[in-house]
């Protein structure tokens, strides 16, 4: 066992204790007198709706933030407020949703940025070689240290950034939405090192909207609401639905998908190919119809062509060969502006660089793929005083948690940024919804609150085309699924006649999914 597994061994005294921490922006109370407690060699389960606080906690105990109020120990040493220098010499490691990796570098490299100097004498480097590969031994981590980042899929660029915080002797972990873009095997591979580090002696905070997940591999979980700390309790005592009303305060109910006799063909595709950049991110062949009254669901391993199909569908890109069709109207020419005024709504998958401009007014942000509509514009000049009344309606539809319509976009969570996106695309009741992972990192509530107005949508006569790498939201929202593996689309299969486990082997390829059977 390591020097770094061996110093965390269970005891007496808690890896982590946080007291009476309270923290507030203005008028928002972030954080209000939070307790709790994290046992060495324990996995806690931090949940909460968005906005409830769990980022500012986490904020505060890696020093980005300093607390109005409180105290926070690290094994029974006060940690410095506000140094992350002093968090990570203390022991504590931040696993962000978002990776901050250098693709170019290799795994080696990105592990020693910001710890060793990478230009050192050979024996140097090969003892942090050494040290790697007995990390990615000791805990299932397997990642070869020579090879780029680029080359490597979303699962094992996690493990680097598990790997990194690790090698800086961490001994509490904290992960931020670790499943957020991970298949459902690589999920379970995580699940087993957690456990793994945990038998170790290393303590866990696990942040996820996902419930079924947390209650599979914490012991504890601690619920945040409205920035308070409303329970922590043993995993064990808990199910998916109680955890659900204390985060929300209320009981929850995810709407259930009903069958609909399909309308006309919306939206196809007929035999495209598209390039793309870095050889994964393209089309071969590509056909596909989306009818009205139908949700189509495109599920895949990330990097094998969704970022194609998705500007196809947005009218972002055009067809290299072969056709594509809106309303039978073939889409010749990239025109956005053109779709949306057509009826087309999109909700992109990265809501800081395509959803939003982050500097912004959310007022700014919520009309800005209208920004030719005649409410809010005339003559050149933006009709303010109407686009701050749609705003202030969308903050009241959707349950944006802000200061107000002018408010910088880039202060909310990001959650309440994902509901302002979803809104502004689902307000003007869209004919065509392109909608790419839309309930990534929100609640549980306004995860169903979102599903139901997808349903709605479709019920309607929406053609809905989702995107997803939630494989269970995939099977109950979608009426067929399209599996997406190196660019090409399998032919669509119907929702019902499938579980978790064969889509999961059928995105792994047939010969994979073949042997694993």
């Amino acid at each position: 066992m390591s020097e770094q597994a061996a110093s965390a061994k269970p005891g007496t005294t808690p890896a982590l204790r946080l007291q009476g921490i309270s923290k507030r922006f203005g008028e928002v109370r972030a954080n209000t007198d939070i307790s709790l407690t994290l046992a060495q060699g324990e996995i806690l389960g931090l949940l909460g709706e968005n906005g409830a606080g769990k980022t500012t906690l986490i904020s505060i105990l890696f020093g980005h933030y300093v607390a109005d109020s409180g105290h926070i120990e690290v094994f029974g040493h006060p940690l410095e407020p506000g140094s992350q220098r002093a968090a990570i010499a203390a022991g504590i490691g931040l696993v962000h949703q978002h990776f901050t990796l250098a693709a170019n570098l290799t795994v080696l490299d990105n592990v020693l940025v910001g710890t060793e100097r990478l230009w050192r004498a050979a024996s140097g480097r090969q003892a942090a070689r050494t040290r790697l590969q007995e990390l990615s031994e000791q805990f299932g981590l397997r990642v070869d240290p020579d090879v780029p980042v680029h080359r490597l899929s979303v699962g094992e660029q996690q493990r680097v950034e598990i790997l990194k915080s690790l090698y800086r002797q961490a001994r509490i972990l904290v992960l931020d939405e670790p499943t957020a873009v991970l298949t459902p095997g690589e999920s379970i591979t995580l699940f087993e090192t957690l456990r793994k580090m945990a038998a170790a002696g290393l303590s866990v905070i696990l942040i996820s909207h996902k419930l079924d997940e947390v209650l599979r591999v914490a012991d504890q979980v601690a619920v945040l609401r409205a920035g308070e700390l409303v329970a922590q309790r043993a995993a064990r005592d808990l199910d998916r639905a109680t955890l659900a009303e204390l985060m929300v305060g209320r009981r929850v109910v995810r709407p259930t998908r009903t069958p609909l006799p399909v309308g006309d063909v919306v939206w196809s595709l007929r035999d495209v190919s598209l390039g793309g950049q870095g050889g994964r991110s393209h089309l071969r062949g590509a056909t596909l119809d989306v009818h009205a009254h139908e949700i189509v669901g495109v599920v895949g391993v990330a990097g094998n062509g969704q970022q194609a199909l998705l500007a196809l569908a947005c009218g972002m890109r055009v067809p290299r060969t072969g056709a594509a069709l809106l309303r039978g109207q073939n889409v010749d020419k990239p025109r956005h502006r053109i779709l949306r005024a057509a009826g087309l709504a999109r909700i992109p998958e990265d809501r800081h660089r395509e959803g939003v401009v982050g500097d912004l007014a959310l007022w700014h942000n919520a009309i800005i793929e209208d920004l030719a509509d005649p409410r809010f514009s005339r003559w050149g000049w933006l009709r303010k005083t109407a686009a701050l009344a749609y705003t202030r309606q969308l903050i009241s539809d959707f349950d944006i948690r802000c200061a107000g319509p002018e408010q910088k976009t880039r202060l909310l969570s990001g959650g309440n940024m994902q509901k302002l996106i979803v809104g502004r695309g689902l307000a003007a009741q869209p004919s065509f919804i392109v909608a790419s992972q839309p309930v990534r990192g929100l609640d549980e509530g306004a995860i169903a609150d979102v599903h139901a107005r997808l349903l709605a949508a479709r019920e309607r006569g929406a053609a809905v085309l989702l995107v997803t790498d939630d494989l269970d939201e995939a099977l109950e929202l979608s009426d067929r699924i399209v599996v997406i593996q190196n660019g090409r689309l399998s032919a669509p299969i119907a929702a019902q006649d499938y579980d978790v486990a064969h889509i999961g082997m059928l995105m792994l390829g047939e010969q994979e999914a073949a042997h694993a059977a």
